[in-house]
């Protein structure tokens, strides 16, 4: 077995967010002796086992053939970082850079498949705007593009559906959208504090990710805010709490997506908290729209204070997490609920790219999340 690079060993766990004692745990090391022993492997003096770069490439997220490199990769561009991330929730960091590497590498080989097959066109609506076009510009780009209006969206029969019409609309302008908020175990859920989405604003084979563990009724506004960033052409990581230029444009052009200019003005955003979050879950409710959401719009045009707003979202929050509590654990086909999180614009190209050779199984099931073995469970809803 080739030898390991000991520097690999430092950059794969720091890289990772573990320190020596909980990398060593993590990897299996036991017994008095087991932060020393990862010390000296990764001061060069002891060579790891394979087993235990088995373990390493699997806690700290990496390929095993990254192990075998001759130095650290020089670090890519990165994904730029709209967030504010709360300080409770920093170690959360190493999770999401894992979960964007997933997805670039789905990108990858998506856009690949796509040149091999002679697919590979640019679309005309990323990088389309600017910033100085201004949010309510932006969001009539949007609508045009999607063919979804604010009246289509209302008059949906549920918040799912509502948000179907939408994915289904982007999907089909050709931006892919995944729910995906972990790393394949319910261990690696990131909370929707740390991040709402992001978006990959690849000219061929643009990605929207919302995190599948935000409030349902959010995903439509986070799905528009990261199409916003592609229509800007901006890659990035969002979330609520952040006040870059770029954010705030994102978050005004999705609230005048689904929001008419004006319509905020009929809450009572004087009212005490409990009587404005009554108000505001029936207008959320008639629109098919996020209570918070609409409280942070709130919080956005200056309609209410800060305080308010954390006040309003902490009676949400519990208020979500008792709902969490006692709703019914049932066993969904876990092919269905695959199928739901990757979207049916990604099942649909795999599919075509497989039956046309342009992508093998191996690679398909790298895109779909499954073992290869699983592709045809995966695909047979989109034939």
């Amino acid at each position: 077995m080739p030898k390991v690079n000991p520097d690999i060993l430092t950059w794969a766990r720091e890289s990772a967010g573990y320190d020596v004692a909980e990398a060593a745990r993590a990897i299996g090391l036991t017994g008095a002796n087991a932060v020393d022993a990862l010390t000296e492997m990764e001061a060069g003096d002891r060579q790891p086992s394979r087993r235990q770069l088995v373990e390493m490439a699997k806690k700290y997220r990496r390929p095993l053939l990254a192990f075998y490199l001759p130095a650290p990769p020089e670090p890519g561009p990165r994904t730029h970082d709209f967030r504010t991330i709360p300080e409770q929730r920093m170690g959360s960091e190493s999770l999401v850079n894992a979960l964007v590497r997933d997805v670039k590498a789905r990108q990858a080989i998506v856009a690949n498949a796509l040149e091999d097959a002679q697919e590979a066109e640019p679309l005309g609506i990323v990088g389309s705007m600017r910033v100085q076009d201004g949010p309510a510009r932006l969001a009539d780009a949007m609508m045009r593009a999607l063919g979804v209006t604010r009246e289509d969206f209302r008059s949906a029969r549920s918040k799912d559906e509502a948000f179907r019409l939408l994915r289904d609309a982007t999907e089909r302008v050709g931006v892919f959208v995944i729910l995906m908020g972990n790393l394949g175990t319910f261990h690696t859920a990131i909370d929707a504090e740390v991040f709402r989405g992001f978006a990959l604003a690849d000219p061929v084979a643009p990605i929207i990710v919302i995190n599948e563990n935000d409030a349902r009724a959010a995903w439509p506004f986070t799905l528009l805010h990261e199409l916003g960033h592609v229509f800007l052409g901006q890659s990035g990581i969002s979330g609520y709490r952040a006040d870059l230029d770029i954010e705030r444009l994102c978050d005004r052009a999705a609230a005048a997506y689904l929001v008419q200019p004006g319509e905020l003005e009929q809450l009572p955003a004087g009212a005490p908290v409990a009587p404005l979050i009554e108000a505001i879950g029936k207008f959320a409710q008639e629109r098919h729209l996020s209570r918070k959401m609409v409280a942070y719009n709130l919080l956005r045009e200056g309609m209410i204070t800060a305080e308010k707003y954390r006040a309003i979202c902490a009676q949400l929050d519990a208020e979500r997490a008792e709902a969490k509590a006692g709703r019914a654990k049932g066993q969904p086909n876990y092919y269905v609920v695959r199928g739901h999180r990757v979207g049916q614009g990604l099942i649909q190209l795999v599919n075509r790219m497989v039956a046309g050779g342009a992508l093998t199984s191996t690679k398909a099931g790298k895109v779909l999340g499954v073992k290869p073995t699983a592709i045809g469970r995966m695909t047979e809803r989109a034939a």
